[in-house]
């Protein structure tokens, strides 16, 4: 259905490039690993990354999130170029991934297929090949200086830079001063505090997570194991939030309510 985007080697910069820009609405980023995993799992190129995001875009989604790793368990470099290839001026796009990791047979590190495909946005991730999937954030006071040069070489890429963050980190001052324009809280705690019934504290903490990012003058992007059961609790709680990526729930529930069915109820909470 999209031979073109298999074939096409030269990938222009995306049209949204830096200084960020506030959305008037919180995006819906859909994170399409899940449906790499399948084609994976049996080899060949069904089910197709790309026409998966056709569907969401079509359904009205405003973002496209991958997340290739090194051991290529999923998502992996060619599904990255392709989807750029096919999403440049229609939706934001979101690569993920740890900035630190090696390149590795044919991964060239997150860094150089940011370079190649120029995403409108950069999330930087500090997950290893032993995590089943990101479960915390960056130790900002530990990893900082480190982050320092590549921020600034995603920015010169245009490419807006968001740090996967806990709730309750400090010095997220010194994540602004580097030229970080958005964090992303990780809300994997909040989920589990939600569907334990006790979700108060975990979302107060993400929060005041998110009013202390705002007043250094990074805007709030948020994302792991929201859900369409939790996802409005979330969103009235955290004033001006401007993007959530979601996949693992969002993906699953496809599986009964179909994928553009799904996206559009997503939309539904977020208006």
């Amino acid at each position: 259905m999209f031979p073109a985007h298999r074939r096409s080697s030269t990938l222009l910069p995306m049209i949204f490039n830096c200084p960020d820009r506030q959305p008037d609405m919180t995006v819906l980023s859909v994170n399409l690993n899940k449906i790499a995993v399948l084609r994976n799992s049996r080899g060949g190129h069904e089910p197709d990354i790309c026409q998966a995001a056709q569907t969401c875009i079509e359904a009205g989604c405003g973002g496209i999130t991958v997340h290739p790793r090194p051991d290529q368990r999923h998502v992996r470099p060619d599904d990255v170029r392709a989807l750029a290839a096919m999403l440049r001026g229609r939706v934001e796009y979101n690569i993920e991934g740890n900035p630190f990791a090696a390149a590795r047979d044919a991964y060239p590190g997150l860094i150089a297929l940011a370079r190649e495909v120029r995403p409108t946005q950069v999330t930087l991730v500090p997950d290893s090949d032993g995590q089943i999937t990101s479960d915390h954030g960056f130790d900002l006071r530990r990893d900082l200086e480190r982050l320092r040069p590549l921020v600034a070489e995603l920015c010169e890429l245009g490419c807006r830079v968001s740090l996967f963050v806990d709730a309750e980190v400090q010095e997220l001052e010194l994540a602004a001063a580097i030229g970080v324009q958005r964090i992303e809280i990780y809300t994997g705690p909040y989920a589990q505090a939600f569907a334990d019934g006790q979700p108060a504290a975990a979302l107060a903490a993400c929060a005041d997570t998110a009013r202390r990012a705002q007043q250094a003058g990074m805007a709030v992007n948020a994302g792991h194991d929201l859900s369409q059961a939790n996802l409005g609790t979330f969103k009235a709680a955290i004033p001006g939030l401007a993007e959530v990526s979601i996949g693992h729930a969002l993906i699953g529930e496809a599986l009964y309510q179909g994928l553009a069915t799904t996206v559009r109820r997503y939309l539904q909470i977020l208006l």
